[in-house]
């Protein structure tokens, strides 16, 4: 599965808070918020500072997506394994 932060842009556009604010607030660095912009995982405790600071939950932040399937699965061919 894929993490997507969408909620997190739209939480903070309703809150009228920058990327830069929450980066600050939360302390978490830039890095962070990058790989964050790029769907990439993070750290559970940056997720957690993050919640802290906006008073919300994981799910409040981040949704998860199903991966692609591939070739087998949409074929109705079981995995191996």
């Amino acid at each position: 599965m894929k993490m997507s932060y969408k909620p997190l842009w739209i939480l903070l556009i309703k809150r009228d808070m920058t990327k830069t604010q929450l980066r600050t607030k939360a302390g978490i660095s830039t890095r962070q918020l990058a790989k964050m912009g790029r769907g990439e995982d993070v750290s559970t405790d940056v997720l957690r500072k993050i919640c802290a600071t906006l008073d919300c939950t994981l799910d409040d932040i981040v949704e998860m997506l199903p991966d692609e399937p591939n070739e087998c699965s949409k074929h109705g061919i079981p995995p191996y394994g």
